[in-house]
């Protein structure tokens, strides 16, 4: 996540609440004495108490968040509400464990009765825990929450993070956005502009055959296959799909071999099938990061990936597979739907997005005040605090407009790319239809038709989400 930094956007996809987590916390729930209201108000010390969790803690897994919510927030916070004549104090609960880990422990936690007040977890959790009753919409748990100031700053698609069955359950942390890379010189190298963006799936194909033409060079990375794990869903699948007008779970079902599943996997089966790209990068166990090389390498004329590929992979100060000469050499278009107008709410482009949300336990003893502290948590102030001078996408466009002002690739995807995203399914089936649509992907990579390869992925499906009643075919 980023943001607030609750969890880096490389690690939360698989962390779901498995079946078997689930059934480990209702074990546990049968043999625990249940807090008779819940909250952890208590527990810290008076009725203006407050406990605050994330899967952060000083000198190990996310220092930075801990430090600035130890050092800054909470003295702030108690600050702030004294000068309002309100005492109040606020316990930090750190953790520095595997989200799983984590997510487990936090659900244990909120079942006993014994949860802290303010917690974090990513958006990809939403459903699942409102489906436990883990949380509720804000509006339901605290009077007003909806008339914040602030959400004015957070864009409505940057909302649905925390959206779940049209309600909102908190506050998006940051996010991020899933562009397609391209190498400006072996553009120049295939006769094409330097100034590129492609506004159909034929265009980019189009852009892969002229690529050809330049030694030695791979024309389009899109991951595939599940040695690429959620990175072939995620940077790959689901734009595609996105780009059809179609997403992986809509109105209560999960998608099966519709058309626009279909259409995604023929985009694969045209890349791989007429050697646009290279089909064992998919299956190497270090393939991803192989694919990172070649690209800094000029080895790769496309890629698709999000902006972490930009801040952390090529970036010259720091990146795993710098590029010197980055700014120069790397173009970014956005990711085109499959033509004009045939993508998600009949959108010309789309993307993926993941991230952090900031919520509160229900059984709060003081809905209001945690709402206070997640109000000031996530102001401008306080977020620009917490990055420190760091460029980072922010789930507030007031934030982003001033810290991403020096790195135009970062301000695109914040003002061009964020306002056309999507997110993911926040359902426990999803890491299982995830590696599904994986296993697709890497049938087609192999020679199999889009189309059996898309009935083979709906009949597996059946076993994933509870049977064929749960699908949209």
């Amino acid at each position: 996540m980023a943001g607030s930094g609750y969890f880096t956007e490389e690690t939360p996809s698989m962390n779901v609440l498995t079946r078997r987590a689930m059934a480990l916390t209702g074990a546990i729930s049968l043999t625990l004495i249940l807090a008779a209201c819940g909250g952890s108000g208590d527990d810290a010390g008076g009725s203006n108490s407050l406990t605050i969790t994330a899967n952060a803690i000083a000198g190990g897994k996310n220092a930075a968040q801990a430090d600035w919510i130890e050092k800054w927030v909470i003295p702030q916070f108690t600050k702030a509400q004294k000068a309002k004549g309100v005492d109040v104090k606020v316990t930090f609960r750190p953790s520095g464990v595997d989200d799983e880990q984590y997510k487990t422990k936090l659900a244990l936690d909120l079942q006993s009765g014994s949860g802290p007040d303010v917690y974090d977890i990513d958006g990809i959790w939403v459903g699942e825990f409102a489906q436990a009753g883990y949380i509720k919409p804000l509006n339901n748990v605290v009077k007003g929450a909806s008339s914040w100031d602030g959400w004015k700053q957070i864009p409505d698609s940057v909302q649905q993070l925390a959206t779940f069955e049209d309600k909102l359950y908190g506050i998006p942390g940051g996010s991020d956005g899933r562009v397609i890379y391209y190498n400006k010189e072996l553009f120049k190298q295939a006769g094409l502009p330097e100034k590129w963006q492609p506004t159909s799936w034929d265009q980019i194909i189009e852009a892969g055959e002229k690529l050809k033409s330049v030694k030695d060079v791979t024309p389009i990375q899109l991951n595939a296959g599940t040695a690429m794990g959620e990175a072939t869903t995620m940077q790959g699948f689901l734009p595609l799909l996105a780009g059809t007008g179609e997403s992986a779970w809509a109105d209560g079902k999960w998608t099966g071999a519709t058309q626009g599943v279909k259409d995604a996997l023929k985009l694969y089966s045209e890349i791989y099938g007429d050697k646009l790209g290279d089909p064992l990068l998919q299956k190497e166990a270090k393939g991803r990061d192989k694919s990172f090389a070649e690209f800094a390498a000029g080895k790769v004329g496309m890629l698709l990936e999000g902006d972490y590929f930009w801040r952390s992979v090529i970036n010259p100060k720091g990146g795993v597979a710098p590029m010197e000469k980055r700014d120069e050499v790397v173009g970014y278009a956005k990711i085109p739907a499959m033509t004009a107008g045939s993508g998600v709410n009949g959108q010309d482009f789309v993307s993926y997005s993941g991230g952090g949300v900031q919520t509160i336990n229900p059984k709060s003893k003081n809905t209001d005040l945690a709402f206070e502290l997640m109000k000031f948590m996530n102001s401008a102030d306080a977020i620009k605090k917490q990055l420190a001078g760091e460029a980072r996408i922010t789930a507030r466009t007031d934030v982003n407009d001033e810290v991403l002002a020096g790195d135009p690739m970062l301000s695109f995807v914040s003002k061009d790319v964020l306002p056309v995203t999507s997110f993911r399914p926040p359902l426990a089936e999803y890491a299982q239809v995830s590696t599904l649509l994986q296993e697709a992907t890497a049938a087609v990579v192999d020679g199999k038709s889009p189309e059996q390869a898309a009935a083979d992925y709906a009949k597996k499906l059946e076993g994933a989400v509870g049977g064929a009643g749960n699908i949209k075919s």
